[in-house]
């Protein structure tokens, strides 16, 4: 076991940064501080974080640290720290390796003696969460689903039993199908979308899954939270409805009649005989 307080002694220690979701005035201003006296700052875009320092007249070196790079990026991060530089690592919005990269840079530091603090700021999920209106004692923080239907479906299956409020966070080229998928496969539940947190066009849409999936897609522009009741006690199976709208999720993505009724059958544990009623009552009239 190794103990050392974080601000004391002689490891070193790499800083985390949150940065604003929208709108600049919530940077921490402590984050400012240890901006302007670090000797390197990582980030995941180096665009855009040199955008945001340069409207807080920072100025320093950058290493670009993403998704594709983080262990090669991760490996010279440790190297300037370990030789006694200051190195921070800031993503482009919110929380470094909350659906974004900095777990792997944070697991290697550690790995190598190098403490880890962060920088507090503004959180798309929690900010979401506590105005949605829905329960907030528990939660389940999902993040991004798979981009590929099947396995979206079968994700979205296992967090059926969850009593947690659900939070997901979506892209606008992806988010009718990803509520289409929800509504399918969770069942009519209340949800909230928030989006555009903090900008001056921020938005709170509360209806039901169904409801929500009804939106025109031109109207639902910018990065997206959205936050899904959990299961409640009265939940009891998918109505028809339901699985009506199930099976236009399948038709959509070009599956044929008899295919389409088998999948809903599967996904959402129906008999395929009401499945397939509700498909001719639905779709073949």
């Amino acid at each position: 076991m190794n103990r050392e307080l974080n601000f004391e002694g002689e490891s070193p220690l790499l800083y985390l940064i949150a940065t604003p979701i929208g709108n600049l005035s919530e940077m921490n201003p402590r984050a400012l501080s240890v901006l302007q006296e670090t000797d390197y700052i990582a980030a995941e875009d180096t665009r855009n974080s040199g955008k945001l320092m340069s409207f807080f007249k920072i100025s320093k070196p950058f290493i670009s640290c993403h998704e594709h790079n983080e262990e090669e990026s991760s490996a010279r991060i440790i190297e300037l720290l370990k030789s006694g530089k200051k190195v921070c690592y800031m993503s482009d919005a919110g929380y470094p390796a909350i659906s974004d990269p900095g777990s792997r840079l944070v697991a290697r530091c550690l790995e190598n003696g190098i403490k880890v603090s962060i920088c507090s700021g503004p959180n798309a999920g929690l900010n979401a969460l506590a105005c949605s209106g829905l329960p907030t004692e528990h939660f389940h923080f999902e993040g991004f689903l798979p981009a590929k239907e099947s396995e979206r479906i079968a994700r979205l299956n296992e967090l059926i039993p969850l009593q947690d409020t659900l939070i997901f966070y979506e892209s606008p080229h992806r988010i009718l199908k990803t509520l289409i998928s929800m509504a399918a496969t969770l069942g009519d539940r209340k949800a909230v979308i928030a989006r555009e947190l903090t900008k001056a066009h921020e938005e709170f849409i509360r209806g039901t899954l169904v409801e929500l999936s009804l939106l025109p897609e031109d109207s639902l522009r910018g990065e997206m939270v959205v936050i899904v009741e959990g299961k409640t006690s009265s939940q009891e199976g998918p109505t028809d409805n339901e699985i009506a709208l199930a099976l236009r999720d399948e038709l959509e993505f070009g599956r044929k009649g008899k295919e389409a009724i088998a999948t809903v059958s599967r996904n959402m544990n129906v008999p395929k005989n009401r499945v397939y009623d509700i498909y001719l009552k639905s779709f073949k009239q």
